[in-house]
């Protein structure tokens, strides 16, 4: 079902635009493409996302590596069981729920700067919601745990061996680190990066809470196209653009594995 819906929303992509009208129309255009690459509207939409999601994707991976070790190298059972139910629990609540949480502490009035506000280390709020910095928040707090959980497998599998000799060669633990456990970790590291990737240039809400509608990328791009001036071509021919675009990273992620890692993942 949900491939015969994608099949449909790329060939209106092809039809002229009219608006209200969602079935396929025998006549074939580019227009809506070269209407997408005529605007810098759009375009510039298309920049923000993937400058956001490539952000997304160093910062969740900066603060995942660590959990992920942590709990790859654990050896008590009910610590690790404890520390992954505290990575899943956050994934079992709504979407939706969880950005109303974060507004509640990075709203002009959230706890954060009302905190710095009595402790008077500010003389106004900072501007932590509606932009870029609040949208960047809100996507590595959705994708954090699926970074984490790419990659503690891999550091798990990690033979302790190699790290033991490393140190007994003389190695201390940042040049051993460096040397053998993050470089043996890059398919976790490349794997969790393209779901990151993936969830942070797809998203629709985050930017729509937390940025305010301020922030514009292309999922809203497409709502709006879509939702609001009722253009399903025009919005669909976003829609293959964004997904042209997420493809590319995944062909740009296989050819690297493929050359770097012998195609491992």
């Amino acid at each position: 079902m949900a491939s015969a819906e994608w099949c449909h929303l790329l060939a209106i992509a092809f039809n002229p635009s009219k608006t209200g009208v969602v079935v396929f129309q025998p006549t074939l255009t580019l227009a809506n493409f070269v209407r997408w690459f005529g605007n810098s509207l759009y375009y510039n939409a298309a920049i923000t996302s993937i400058v956001l999601a490539v952000i997304v994707v160093l910062v969740t991976l900066l603060l995942a590596y660590p959990l992920a070790y942590l709990v790859a190298k654990t050896k008590n059972a009910g610590r690790t069981s404890f520390y992954m139910i505290l990575i899943l629990i956050s994934m079992q609540l709504d979407l939706v729920i969880r950005m109303y949480g974060l507004m509640v502490l990075m709203g002009d009035n959230g706890l954060i700067n009302a905190s710095l506000l009595q402790s008077h280390l500010i003389a106004q709020p900072i501007p932590l919601m509606y932009n870029a910095f609040g949208t960047v928040v809100g996507l590595v707090q959705l994708s954090l745990p699926f970074m984490v959980l790419s990659l503690i497998g891999i550091i798990r599998n990690i033979d302790p061996v190699l790290e033991e000799a490393a140190r007994s060669l003389g190695g201390t633990r940042w040049k051993t680190f460096w040397s053998i456990t993050f470089p043996l970790s890059m398919p976790g590291v490349l794997a969790g990066s393209l779901l990151v990737f993936a969830i942070a240039i797809s998203s629709y809400v985050v930017p729509a809470l937390i940025g305010g509608w301020r922030v514009i990328v292309m999922p809203i791009n497409i709502y709006q196209q879509i939702a609001e001036q009722g253009n399903w071509q025009f919005g669909a021919s976003i829609a293959v653009i964004l997904f042209a675009i997420s493809l590319t990273a995944v062909y740009a992620y296989h050819r690297y594995t493929e050359k770097r890692i012998g195609g491992l993942v």
